[in-house]
């Protein structure tokens, strides 16, 4: 199967070449800034719409000008793909799958996105436009031969680390067919159960260093602002801040990819994240959890290698219904993690018996084809 698929590395610029990067981050990062308020003070006090075609003229015009010359130092692809994004972040919030576009900040994540017409792939080495010699790459795995790279994306995060993603067209290959069927509940004391009856634990990874994270986080809060001890503290805390994301994430990756490698049907609980964040009790445990983050991993490596992902809808009663005889309980209160099914007499583990009604639930979908809700969190 031929997929879109991007490969990310971290690379360790030159002097010179962090310098160019530092420039065309920021004339990128003014031209979606310039012409996004543009098109808002357009709409708001004229009532006009200014598509992307009418910002591409306006920044060649702002090119011309002695005040903004300075624009034309840096390679024009990036700045103009600046403005595709700002088309892009438009049409998402009119088509209501994101909010308002916001300005970018320059101490906040910094990228600049390269078309084939502005940088040289030979299949060892990369080099861009404006910049006398390849990238310095950590290639942490190998590509395919005969890639053909469509766009690169250079970024620089809150720690100062520097990455490239090289979009590409890739082949897949479905896995031979596992024998593994399992259901899985999401949890927080348990990041997933399984229907197998093994608990995955959470591993926590913002909670374990919250107590750093707050104690760095008060020491930037007294540095003067402007200041060089300033900059250095707010580095520490967006350091530990990425070591959080990179646990996560390689955490979730681990889990997932080891799923889809055991079991040719893997059954999950949809669930309305954005909603159960708003509980000022469990908001800062799901989100450290991750829950949208792994699903969506599943659904893409599932399609990539030939599994089966189902999703049951949310309101399935999985913790209420006894897994051996079908009874469903008329409550269920959240503290009862065992137990005894009053019409079978079976005593269950609650999210394990949640994890085999999901499965259940899911070997239903699969083979008659019921309606549930779309895998959506």
């Amino acid at each position: 199967m031929e997929v879109k698929r991007a490969y990310k590395f971290r690379f360790y610029p030159t002097p010179q070449q962090a310098e160019v990067l530092g420039r065309t981050f920021g004339c990128a990062r003014f031209a979606y800034n310039h012409m996004l308020r543009q098109r808002t003070d357009a709409w708001f006090q004229q009532m006009e719409k200014v598509n992307y075609n009418q910002t591409s003229a306006m920044l060649t015009a702002l090119k011309k000008t002695p005040e903004h010359a300075w624009l034309n130092e840096v390679s024009s692809v990036p700045v103009q793909q600046s403005l595709r994004h700002l088309q892009t972040a438009f049409s998402n919030f009119f088509a209501r799958r994101a909010g308002y576009p916001a300005f970018k900040h320059k101490n906040g994540a910094q990228a600049a996105e390269y078309t084939t017409s502005a940088f040289k792939w030979d299949g060892k080495a990369l080099k861009l436009a404006k910049m006398d010699k390849s990238l310095n790459i950590r290639f942490s795995r190998t590509l395919p031969k005969a890639i053909v790279v469509s766009t690169v994306t250079v970024s620089k995060d809150t720690a100062n680390r520097y990455f490239v993603s090289m979009l590409c067209t890739d082949q897949v290959t479905a896995k031979n067919k596992a024998i593994g069927k399992v259901g899985i509940d999401l949890g927080l004391t348990h990041f997933a159960i399984l229907s197998t009856g093994e608990k995955v634990a959470s591993p926590n990874t913002f909670r374990r260093n919250e107590s750093r994270l707050a104690k760095l986080q008060r020491r930037l809060a007294k540095k003067q602002k402007g200041s060089a001890n300033r900059r250095k503290a707010r580095l520490k805390v967006a350091r530990l801040h990425a070591r959080i994301a990179d646990s996560r994430r390689d955490f979730l990756h681990k889990l997932s990819t080891r799923l889809i490698n055991e079991n040719q049907v893997i059954a999950i609980e949809s669930l309305d994240v954005s909603n159960m964040q708003k509980s000022r009790c469990l908001s800062k445990s799901i989100s450290d959890a991750g829950w949208s983050e792994f699903v969506r991993q599943l659904e893409y490596k599932a399609s990539w290698h030939g599994r089966e992902l189902i999703g049951i809808d949310r309101w399935y009663p999985s913790s209420k219904r006894c897994a051996d005889c079908g009874h469903t309980a008329k409550a269920m209160p959240l503290k009862a993690r065992e137990w005894t099914c009053s019409e079978c007499g079976s005593v269950h583990d609650r999210d394990i018996n949640a994890a085999r009604n999901v499965l259940a639930a899911g070997l239903a979908v699969s083979a008659h084809g019921e309606t549930v809700s779309p895998v959506c969190m």
